[in-house]
Parts: structure tokens; sequence; C-alpha cells
């Protein structure tokens, strides 16, 4: 289950960055997971409720964007909507693709107080 490895490592992050802010605690956490991620929200949930506990993050509102998939076929130059990595282009059918959105997994922004 990667999902743990990921919400561990989005717990060092806002950790730090609340400490070289010298706040005491973090009041929102915003991120950012694209739907081509490979992110399982069911598996990242779990993780979540179960890593946060006695960190900065436990009473922090969580907000999470999922940017849908956006690719761009590199045989015929059409952009369109991808709902998995391995979609072919909707036009001429090829699976030369550009990935453009979607494969996002970020912290956007903190809130600390």
């Amino acid at each position: 289950m990667h999902e743990l490895s990921i919400v561990m490592s989005i717990i060092d992050i806002a950790t730090k960055q609340m400490e070289d802010a010298f706040a005491n605690e973090i009041e929102e956490i915003e991120l950012e997971i694209g739907a081509l991620s490979g992110v399982e929200e069911n598996s990242f949930e779990f993780a979540w409720k179960q890593a946060v506990k006695n960190t900065p993050l436990q009473n922090a509102l969580r907000k999470i964007h999922k940017p849908q998939g956006l690719a761009t076929c590199l045989d015929c130059m059409i952009d369109f909507s991808i709902q998995q990595l391995y979609d072919p282009c909707p036009v001429c059918g090829g699976h030369f693709l550009n990935i453009k959105k979607g494969k996002e997994l970020k912290v956007k922004s903190l809130v600390v107080n």
C-alpha cells in the first residue's frame, strides 16, 4: 500500500513547513491528487486517518482537488480527456500520448497558526 508512504511524506512536508514558519499548528492543508496519479482513494483515506493521529495534521481541515486527466495525441495532435493512462486517442486510436494533466500529487497550500 503505497498510499501510507504518500501520507507519511505529506506529514513530513507539512510539519517541516510549520516549523519553518515558527507556527504551533496546521489549520488547513490543500492537496492536489490527479485522477491518473495512481492513488487509490479508499486506501489513501484509511492511511490518512491512521497516520495523522498525534501529528500537527490531526485536527487540520483537509481539502483535496482531483484534476481529471488530459492528454494530447502525438500522432494527430488532438487534446482529449483521459480516464486511464493507456486510453487510446478517440480520433485516431493512437497510444503515443503526452499526459498534460491528471498525474499531479502535491501539497498545494497550508494554513498554519
